[in-house]
């Protein structure tokens, strides 16, 4: 019986990581030990869009994201994602806010917390930008499952207080806060009770003022 011929590495690697939702190159090193090689075939296959980066180090294949569209779970991928390029965090801010109709500009970026140094990410899927806060304050957020993948993502008055709490040194009065343009009728005596236990963690005067500005 003739010997079946070897698949070439290059098929064998795609093959490898066609369902990961990302992958490293670290992760290959058992299938292809001289990285050189591999940043030649990782650089190549971007290039040919078989492979996409998603930030330093960090890879995902087309097979994957083809997959994930075709069930209409992109989506939650991307937020997903957005907690994986920048961790510990969770989605907040602007981005969350958009999700309730909170605000009435559109959103076009991925926003979230993080207790490290603010940083952002770019690539084919979007603009990923994480914002520090005091690590007191990394709170206020849930872990949901969709299409698969664990999500953490803020509460709607936690995502209102962060988005407040990065703003705060430049909302100087009552017409500031109008200037914001927040839809305040969507939050709720819970939503404001929950708030109000933010601002007692966070400890300054100023955040009351401002939630008294919004909400009195």
């Amino acid at each position: 019986m003739r010997n079946k011929r070897k698949k070439p590495k290059t098929e064998e690697i795609i093959s490898l990581v066609k369902n990961l939702p990302y992958f490293r190159i670290e992760d290959l090193k058992e299938l292809v030990k001289k990285e050189s090689y591999l940043k030649i075939f990782l650089s190549r296959f971007e290039k040919r869009e078989r492979i996409f980066r998603l930030k330093k180090g960090f890879y995902v294949s087309k097979d994957f994201i083809d997959e994930i569209e075709k069930k209409a779970e992109l989506s939650f991928y991307l937020e997903f994602l957005a907690n994986l390029l920048y961790s510990p965090s969770y989605l907040s801010f602007e981005y969350v806010l958009g999700k309730y109709n909170a605000l009435t500009e559109a959103v076009k970026n991925f926003t979230s917390v993080s207790t490290k140094k603010t940083n952002s990410f770019s690539n084919k899927f979007g603009n990923f930008l994480n914002y520090k806060i005091k690590k007191e304050l990394f709170c206020g957020f849930k872990i949901k499952k969709n299409g698969g993948f664990l999500i953490c993502e803020a509460t709607k008055a936690k995502a209102l207080f962060d988005f407040l709490y990065l703003r705060k040194n430049l909302i100087l009065d009552k017409k500031a806060t109008k200037e914001l343009r927040i839809n305040i009728e969507i939050f709720n005596e819970k939503d404001k009770k929950e708030f109000k236990k933010y601002i007692k963690i966070e400890g300054s005067e100023k955040l009351k003022k401002i939630f008294n500005w919004l909400f009195e």
